[in-house]
């Protein structure tokens, strides 16, 4: 099998983002970077199903040069091949974005052959936007199907699993198709030592594609204004146990 995943570089889950101060850009100065989590376990779904009916998993991303490094991470879990499209590290709108993505997936498909599967996080971590993947699969038209959390490859097509209140809905789509998958569908594996080595030599594909903007502009960006949760120390040791026993009785616990 052809199997292509897209990734985006998005900030550390966690980290405290900050503003410029024209409201127009995240504050990268002291931020760490990572693979957005949905695509992380899309990596690794990748992987495993790329082990189990054998195959080839390539690894796709838009953004700066430094991008390059969560292309390595995917190739120190089992990623074969890495392609950036590269940019000026500004952010890019949902139409421009799906353009690039999809031209970079048409220049390697007419090159290598149509990928079989290829998965997209539900949605990235920073802009949420839901929207990319189905944008990139009508271009190519090719079916999708969003908020997966189970894969099962069956000759010329794939059941997937969408979660909802009480149970699952069942897709089955011919191949080839895209999924966008959540996280919790796996557990990501952690690189191996000789698999971050192997990483280094990975030889990434660079592409620069014009793709215009899309009708989608940034207005402004704006922090929530940050809560602070006031913390009562109960007592300290044995002597705590009382005031502790009350504030269960209060919740209702005992």
């Amino acid at each position: 099998m052809r199997i292509l995943c897209c990734v985006k570089r998005v900030p550390a889950p966690g980290a405290k983002i900050n503003v410029t101060a024209d409201g127009l850009a995240v504050d990268a100065a002291h931020l760490g970077f990572t693979t957005s989590p949905h695509e992380e376990c899309g990596v690794e779904e990748a992987v495993q199903i790329a082990e189990r009916e054998g195959g080839e998993v390539t690894v796709l991303t838009l953004g700066p040069t430094e991008a390059a490094e969560q292309l390595r991470y995917a190739a120190s879990v089992g990623a074969h091949r890495g392609v950036l499209i590269q940019t000026d590290g500004s952010a890019w709108d949902p139409e421009r974005t799906a353009r690039a993505l999809t031209s970079a997936i048409q220049s390697l498909e007419a090159d290598g052959g149509v990928f079989d599967l290829i998965l997209f996080g539900n949605e990235s971590a920073d802009s949420g936007g839901f929207q990319v993947g189905v944008r990139v699969c009508h271009a190519l038209g090719r079916p999708i199907v969003n908020g997966i959390k189970g894969i099962e490859i069956e000759g010329s097509g794939v059941r997937a699993r969408r979660e909802i209140d009480g149970g699952f809905e069942v897709y089955e789509l011919d191949l080839p198709a895209a999924l966008g998958v959540k996280e919790g569908i796996n557990l990501p594996r952690y690189p191996t030592m000789r698999g971050r080595l192997a990483s280094k030599k990975l030889e990434i594909t660079t592409l620069e594609l014009d793709a215009g903007a899309g009708d989608q502009a940034l207005v402004r960006l704006h922090r929530p204004t940050e809560t602070v949760s006031q913390t009562v120390i109960l007592g300290d040791g044995p002597d705590a146990a009382p005031a502790a026993v009350d504030v269960l009785e209060e919740l209702g616990v005992l």
